[in-house]
């Protein structure tokens, strides 16, 4: 019996696959991780962000659904490409270093919250606020905030560094 048209159902594999890649989205960069060894059989590269470490899984749970690229389609892509595309790699690589700011121990950052300043050293291992020494930025913003944010975004430093890049002033 043929599948009637215009029902506005979705093929089931399309439906699991919607609710897997939700799966996904939900997921810390610790989990993304995790079942990127489990899709992949191997660590995942440190240096890729929570999105693209998403976006590289979503893609292969599709393209092992639905199928990948075929051979001839490969094939033309690998021509378009240098012979050895790891000066490229470095390149981009070495950018994306530039866009991690370097803080000197010893360097104050504020922020003004909720009316209130905060305060936090740069240590030799950490950032100190509070009282207290933390790992990482992003660990000081929840505990002033109470919620998740990006560290060096919530005390600006990343905005600094791409104007910065833009006017051509390295860090």
């Amino acid at each position: 019996m043929a599948r009637r048209q215009g029902t506005g159902r979705r093929p089931k594999a399309t439906a699991s696959l919607e609710v897997e890649i939700a799966h996904l989205r939900g997921l810390d960069l610790k989990g993304l991780r995790a079942r990127w060894r489990g899709v992949f059989k191997k660590d995942a590269p440190i240096h890729l962000p929570r999105h693209l470490l998403f976006g590289v899984l979503a893609y292969r749970m599709q393209a092992d659904r639905f199928g990948d690229l075929d051979h001839e389609t490969a094939k033309l892509l690998d021509q378009t490409g240098m012979k050895d595309p790891r000066p490229i790699l470095d390149d981009r690589l070495s950018k994306f270093d530039l866009k991690q700011t370097r803080l000197a121990p010893g360097t104050l950052l504020m922020r003004q919250w909720n009316g209130r300043p905060h305060r936090v050293m740069v240590m030799a291992k950490g950032f100190a606020w509070n009282g207290k020494t933390y790992d990482s930025l992003s660990k000081v913003a929840f505990a002033i905030t109470g919620t998740n944010w990006n560290g060096p975004r919530f005390f600006g430093l990343r905005d600094k560094v791409k104007d910065s890049l833009a006017n051509g002033v390295r860090p």
